[in-house]
Order: C-alpha cells, then sequence, then structure tokens
C-alpha cells in the first residue's frame, strides 16, 4: 500500500515570520539606499523576487537580485531567528506523524533557511525531508517545488496532500495533481484560498491533523 504523505508550507503555515522577513526586508532597502518607511505594505507567502520586486517598484529600482543578496544575509544572520510557531502546530505535527503520515516542508524559503527554522524550534526530527528553493532561483514557485518532491520521494499524488495558506500552494498543489488544504491563521485570507480552489479550509491548528487524515486516503 502507498504510503500517505503530506507536505507543509511554513511561512504563515507552521511559524509566524512576519517579524522576521519585514525586518529583512527594511535591511534590504536600506542596503540599496532607500528609506523602509516609504515602502509599500511587505507581502509575506509569494517568493522572495516577488516581493522585493513590489517593494522596490515603488522606488522605481529594479535591482532585485542585488536587494536579494542583501535581504539574505541580514536573514541568515538575525532574521531567521524571529519565526514563531503557532500555538497548536507542534501537537498537529505529532499526531500525524503518530497517525503514520510521511511529512515533508514544502516552501519557497531557501532550503538552508528552513533548515535552521525547524532546527531551532525543536521541530527538523519530525520531517521525512525538507524542501525549499536553492541558489539560482531553481524551485522558487511551488509548482516546480511539488514535482520536485513527489518524484524525489517517489511519492503518490493521490496518496497526498498539501496545506498552505497562500494561493501559490493551492495552486502550485493542483498543478501536481494534489488536493490542497488551506489554513486560515496565516497570511492568505479564505477570499484568496476559495477562489484559487483549495479543497477545504481549516480555521484552527487544532483542527489540522484531523483535517490533514480526513483528506488522504488510507
Amino acid at each position: 500500500m502507498r504510503s500517505r504523505s503530506v507536505l507543509l508550507d511554513l511561512d504563515g503555515t507552521l511559524v509566524d515570520s512576519r517579524p522576521g522577513i519585514v525586518a529583512s526586508c527594511s535591511a534590504a532597502l536600506r542596503a540599496l539606499g532607500h528609506d523602509p518607511d516609504d515602502a509599500p505594505e511587505i507581502p509575506v507567502g509569494p517568493p522572495l523576487e516577488d516581493i522585493l520586486q513590489i517593494l522596490l517598484a515603488a522606488y522605481g529600482d529594479d535591482r532585485i537580485d542585488q536587494a536579494a543578496v542583501a535581504y539574505r544575509e541580514h536573514y541568515g544572520q538575525a532574521g531567521l531567528l524571529g519565526s514563531e510557531l503557532y500555538p497548536g502546530i507542534g501537537a498537529a505535527i505529532e499526531d500525524m506523524r503518530r497517525a503514520g503520515l510521511r511529512i515533508y516542508l514544502a516552501t519557497s524559503k531557501r532550503q538552508v533557511f528552513a533548515q535552521r527554522i525547524l532546527q531551532n524550534l525543536n521541530l527538523a526530527e519530525f520531517f521525512d525531508g525538507i524542501y525549499g528553493s536553492r541558489p539560482g532561483g531553481s524551485l522558487d514557485h511551488k509548482p516546480e517545488l511539488l514535482a520536485h518532491i513527489l518524484s524525489d520521494q517517489d511519492i503518490s499524488a493521490a496518496h497526498s496532500l498539501m496545506v498552505g495558506d497562500r494561493r501559490h500552494d493551492i495552486v502550485g498543489a493542483h498543478a501536481v495533481e494534489m488536493r490542497s488544504l488551506g489554513v486560515l491563521w496565516g497570511y492568505g485570507s479564505r477570499d484568496e484560498l476559495e477562489t484559487a480552489g483549495a479543497d477545504q479550509l481549516v480555521e484552527q491548528p487544532i483542527d489540522l491533523a484531523r483535517a490533514v487524515l480526513s483528506m488522504i486516503p488510507g
């Protein structure tokens, strides 16, 4: 029988990473000579380059690659330590593990940063694999990232589920013929997730494990 697998987004799904992301975006803007106080609201969830493109457009600046280098330098030193686990997520992951699910992280954040965040929160041991973007831009976007995980781990899309808080997670799941579960405690709205076509929504982390188990065929 095929093993059942759940793929979990990180930012806005397992952790509230907004404080660290905002601090590192501000540091990147300052490094390019801009006043962060003039920046538009920083979106959390999209790939980093997409976020920086939005921010830099407000200054008429297109130095996305240079901003990304400055961002990652700050994030690797301090920003990632600002991630806090949502209450109840640790217990939900333990419940999914006890139920026999294989658990994978699927984030557009750099894999090395995601690994350090999970280790800092004492969660890394619960994951069968930690996947994120790579230097050079590969696996930045959810469709290619999820396709890579399915192939790398020989996972059946029919016996797996993608869980996330933004439309990128939902669209990415459907692109590889996986079902999707949208979480409502993150950075995406109910309307965003429903419009993207989430197969189901869950409102609280305490209900996450039960919702996941109900959606993956035995």
